[in-house]
């Protein structure tokens, strides 16, 4: 029988301004440490620091723009846009736009922040 997730938990982010972060499924909000679905908005100027997590994250954009800087460069994923960084790949992420950016990430296994490994 289908269950219904009725409200999503607000998780503590990393990085400046605050961002917010409504998991609705995994650790946190349903106990899954299969994955983890969170909707994420972040201010204009967010930044976190650097990480190299253990996990695959797919962010897709819904509204403004999400830097992510890699070893090879840095990226910029607009509204409509997805991207996907792999288990072991130092990322950082930020919303250096005037608007800042509404996104969802999904992660596999769900986000632990002791699987971040941040800078």
């Amino acid at each position: 029988m289908p269950r219904l997730i009725e409200n999503p938990s607000r998780v503590t982010a990393a990085g400046e301004p605050p961002k917010t972060i409504d998991e609705h499924v995994g650790r946190v909000n349903t106990g899954d440490e299969r994955l983890s679905i969170a909707h994420m908005r972040s201010p204009s100027g967010w930044a976190e620091p650097g990480q190299r997590p253990e996990f695959d994250e797919y962010t897709v954009v819904l509204r403004g723009a999400l830097r992510v800087e890699h070893t090879d460069g840095e990226l910029t994923v607009t509204a409509g846009q997805a991207v996907h960084t792999a288990p072991g790949e130092w990322v950082r992420y930020s919303s250096p736009g005037p608007e800042g950016a509404e996104y969802v990430a999904v992660c596999l296994p769900a986000f632990a922040l002791e699987s971040a490994h941040r800078d």
